[in-house]
């Protein structure tokens, strides 16, 4: 059979400068030099996986079997038959066609047998060793790539490129797990949390083969430097553990738990997502469908020029309203100024009079219980630097030289009004040096 190695054009009859503009040839870039010389190989892909689903895992199904007889490489239409006769003979002759155009099985007149090329032996072993990285749900796509990089360091044909792909892998779990610290979700990070760990440990595992690579001087500079930005976006990725135990502990503080039964919010919305149908949760609990009302801005424009209107014309028709004897009424607002200036002017004989500290309850008392609080309302007030700046009573309070520092403690009284008191004292302020009695 003769090898269909002829440059094949796309499907729509389109050359390859086609793709490109006018004024840059394509033989002139390099990555397209490089897929070109590796033609046989893709159109070996392309035969594999051209069409439908079905028809790529029959392809695959036949050449998979057909690579797996070790006993002897040579396959006579009659061994083929009797491994693969689960299968249609028309679509088995297609598929085994197929396979012969493009080089994955040689045909040999001579003996009359089927051979699978090494291409074909090659193709399915970088297949199944991707199947083989992707079989568990562990996310082991960085051991897939890590495993690729180790298996061409081994034979000494590690490149750039393959150094590049698992950077690129490394950098994108990086920017992943950083968005579910950011988004504060606890689900999102259990979740980051346990790639995390998986990626980790691959990442343990490559660090001996990066620091082979990075010291291995038949490597050229670009494989060197991205061995070593592979090593940074490693430690990068090991740092993060502090990242989530932060963010983990922050949630877990602001966590909310429901009374004295140790449920909490956490717990439900993690029982809820193990529903299949919540709506079945609230059968019987509703005795009729909720029905959400929408209102557009315009309705509440309209609405509200009505309501406008509508209270300017009444205004309008009532006219003036009718006269009225005035009501004298006696206020008492006048009386916290006097106690404040009563309160000040004890305040100001105190800080003259005091040398040490004095509870605060023996200032306060003795007074009715709506004078004690007012007084203990203004004690807060004393050395503010703010309030002082400003003038009036309270001002003239905030710049007596008087300290007051609470406790946090009840202190009980045999007081008529009031059983007890925050514990606080009142201390004096200590005089600057250059200041003298008189001042």
């Amino acid at each position: 059979m003769q090898s269909n190695t002829a440059p094949v054009e796309d499907d729509q009859g389109s050359s390859l400068q086609a793709y490109f503009r006018s004024n840059v040839p394509a033989e002139d870039i390099e990555q397209v030099y490089q897929l070109r010389k590796a033609q046989p190989l893709l159109q070996a892909f392309t035969a594999l996986f051209h069409g439908g689903f079905n028809s790529v895992l029959v392809r695959l199904l036949v050449l998979r079997e057909l690579a797996a007889e070790v006993q002897s490489t040579a396959l006579t239409r009659a061994d083929i038959n009797a491994k693969l006769g689960y299968l249609d003979p028309d679509s088995l002759e297609t598929v085994l066609s197929r396979l012969r155009s493009h080089d994955l099985l040689a045909w040999d007149p001579g003996q009359s047998v089927y051979r699978v090329t090494p291409t074909a032996r090659n193709i399915l072993a970088s297949i199944e060793g991707l199947l083989a990285a992707t079989a568990g749900d562990d996310d082991a796509e960085v051991g897939f790539l890590l495993s690729q990089v180790a298996g061409a360091q081994a034979i000494g044909g590690v490149t750039a490129e393959q150094l590049h792909h698992l950077l690129g892998r490394l950098v994108e779990l990086t920017e992943e797990f950083r968005d579910a610290i950011a988004s504060g979700s606890e689900f999102l990070l259990r979740t980051a949390q346990l790639k995390w760990n998986t990626a980790c440990d691959w990442v343990e595992r490559g660090s001996k083969i990066i620091h082979a690579i990075t010291a291995d001087s038949r490597a050229d500079i670009a494989t060197h430097r991205a061995a070593q930005a592979i090593g940074r976006a490693q430690s990068a990725l090991l740092n993060m553990q502090g990242m989530f135990s932060r963010a983990l502990n922050q949630i877990e503080r602001q966590r909310v738990h429901l009374g004295q039964s140790g449920l909490s919010t956490t717990d439900i919305k993690t029982w809820l997502m193990q529903q299949d149908d919540l709506a079945c949760i609230a059968s019987g609990a509703l005795s009729f469908p909720v029905r959400t009302a929408f209102i557009t801005p315009q309705e509440m424009l309209d609405v509200a020029e009505a309501e406008l209107f509508a209270d300017r014309v009444v205004a309008a028709d009532a006219g003036l309203p009718v006269g009225e004897d005035v009501h004298i009424s006696e206020s008492d607002s006048a009386s916290t100024p006097v106690e404040l200036g009563r309160w000040l002017d004890a305040l100001t004989t105190l800080a003259g009079e005091v040398r040490e500290a004095r509870s605060v309850h023996e200032t306060l008392l003795p007074a009715s219980f709506a004078i004690a609080s007012y007084r203990a309302s203004l004690l807060p007030l004393l050395g503010d630097e703010s309030e002082s700046a400003l003038q009036g009573g309270t001002a003239t309070m905030a710049r007596l030289p008087l300290e007051f520092r609470p406790k946090d403690a009840l202190k009980r009284l045999s007081d008529p009004q009031i059983a007890a008191i925050s514990a606080g004292t009142l201390h004096p302020m200590p005089k600057n040096p250059g200041q003298t009695e008189h001042e």
